[in-house]
């Protein structure tokens, strides 16, 4: 059986595959798992994410995607539009190796920021008191 073999070059890598093991998927449904790598201040990075969407426009029909920016301390959740006059965005599928994190991790990181948001708000809140209370005179004894 001969070997179907295709020479690929990534950034300056040239690797060969085996077109007999290489899966190829070119339909994508709502809830898939992808992986887009999107251009950033120092290149491109790659990102988790999943099929939201389809806008079947008719001049663009657009992939929605709702994808994870994860850093040390946060997560959060972007989305991004792909179509035909997309440049500086790619979406392939997701393979079982790519996935860095866990559901928890990204959970708890998302739990710390809304805990980090609720104290903000807190303090805020404390401000807001503490103005009325220490400037009320101030502005009863001008009409402002």
């Amino acid at each position: 059986m001969e070997t179907q073999k295709r020479i690929i070059e990534v950034n300056g890598i040239k690797l060969e595959v085996d077109l007999r093991n290489a899966k190829r998927i070119d339909n994508f449904m709502v809830g898939d798992a992808v992986k887009v790598l999107i251009k950033e201040y120092s290149g491109y990075k790659s990102h988790l994410g999943t099929i939201v969407g389809f806008d079947e426009f008719e001049s663009r029909p657009t992939i929605i995607v709702a994808y994870i920016e994860d850093s040390y301390s946060s997560a959060d959740i972007k989305f991004t539009y792909i179509n035909s006059e997309t440049k500086e965005t790619e979406m392939c599928a997701v393979n079982e190796w790519d996935v860095p994190y866990s559901k928890a991790d990204i959970l708890s990181k998302m739990d710390r920021e809304l805990h980090k948001k609720e104290e903000e708000l807190r303090e805020l809140q404390e401000k807001k008191r503490y103005f009325e209370n220490a400037f009320g005179k101030y502005f009863e004894n001008t009409n402002k």
